[in-house]
């Protein structure tokens, strides 16, 4: 699909991230051989002055004045765009009926100026919603060519496999892409995290994800807002345990050996796994998107993956 093995993704673009910003990070991410995309119907709504059409319309701006459509992957959401102006919480999101779902593509389409979207995900569950109602709507997207491919963004592994399962009794396109909240640290498995609505990669979804190869990962908050490598962005209190204290140490030990970063060292820990990981990292200038793109052809050895590995 492309040489860059991770996703840009674009929560900012449009709104604290300028457009003109917007297009030199792009332009450089396609230069250097980036293809995928990741953005929803809602980034950001919960920025004050935001609506959640920023970051489509923005790209889709993007994708218009560069004419290169085709050598992008359109990645993007629906499911947790609030349906009462102004809400700042996922407590009106318009979940996941068939009615939603076609809206919602509609929507996104024509933001992005597009006639396709590649990857297309449930945001967040509704299971207010059969999932034989939300998966034969997806499959109709599909049909019509609209979308390509389908993803379940914030879903439990058991979840996934009962949806696969509804898909395949019923000959529709099943999820092939799961997308969740996951780094080379971890929080307390007891500890509520700031963003109520992320959900995190544990151990039962990589021993699932192991015996699955056909379905993709895909992590988000993968460098965890500059927590890696900025004073000023400090791991939020679910972090605070042992585990994080050892992790960090080994991580910086490794990256000082390897001449790299620390995020760089996170990134290429992530690729390189078994199950493989699609990093989406989200950039707010071109020197953080340098730095990103410097873990492209990073590999990490046998001895040091289990140094990294080992520590809990």
């Amino acid at each position: 699909m492309t040489r860059i093995p991770f996703a840009l993704g674009t929560i900012p673009f449009g709104t604290s991230v300028d457009e003109r910003t917007t297009f030199a990070i792009l332009d450089r991410f396609a230069e250097a051989g980036g293809a995928i995309l990741d953005t929803s119907n809602n980034y950001p709504f919960w920025k004050d002055g935001a609506t959640g059409d920023e970051s489509e319309l923005t790209i889709g701006r993007w994708l218009a004045s560069r004419g290169n459509r085709d050598r992008v992957v359109l990645s993007t959401k629906c499911g947790a765009r609030p349906t009462v102006p102004g809400d700042r919480t996922l407590a009106s999101a318009e979940g996941l009926s068939a009615e939603v779902i076609k809206a919602a593509a509609e929507g996104s389409l024509r933001r992005l100026g597009t006639d396709r979207i590649d990857v297309y995900w449930a945001h967040v569950e509704d299971r207010s919603v059969p999932l034989e109602e939300t998966l034969g709507a997806f499959d109709e997207l599909v049909g019509a060519g609209s979308v390509g491919e389908i993803g379940a963004s914030n879903t439990p592994a058991w979840r996934l496999e009962r949806a696969r399962n509804v898909s395949r009794a019923n000959g529709w396109t099943p999820y092939t892409h799961l997308q969740l909240r996951h780094s080379y640290v971890r929080p307390r498995p007891d500890a509520p995290l700031q963003s109520s609505g992320h959900t995190l990669v544990n151990d039962d979804t990589l021993d699932y994800l192991r015996q699955e190869p056909e379905v993709s990962l895909w992590a988000y908050s993968t460098l965890l807002s500059g927590g890696y490598t900025r004073e000023d962005r400090p791991l939020e209190e679910a972090f605070d345990h042992p585990g994080t204290t050892r992790r960090l140490a080994v991580l910086r030990e490794v990256a000082a050996e390897l001449g790299v970063t620390p995020n760089q060292a996170v990134l290429a820990w992530l690729i390189g796994g078994s199950p493989a990981v699609i990093p989406i990292v989200g950039v707010s200038s071109s020197a953080q998107l340098e730095e990103a793109l410097g873990a492209v052809d990073l590999k990490l050895d046998d001895e040091l993956r289990a140094r990294l590995d080992a520590v809990h």
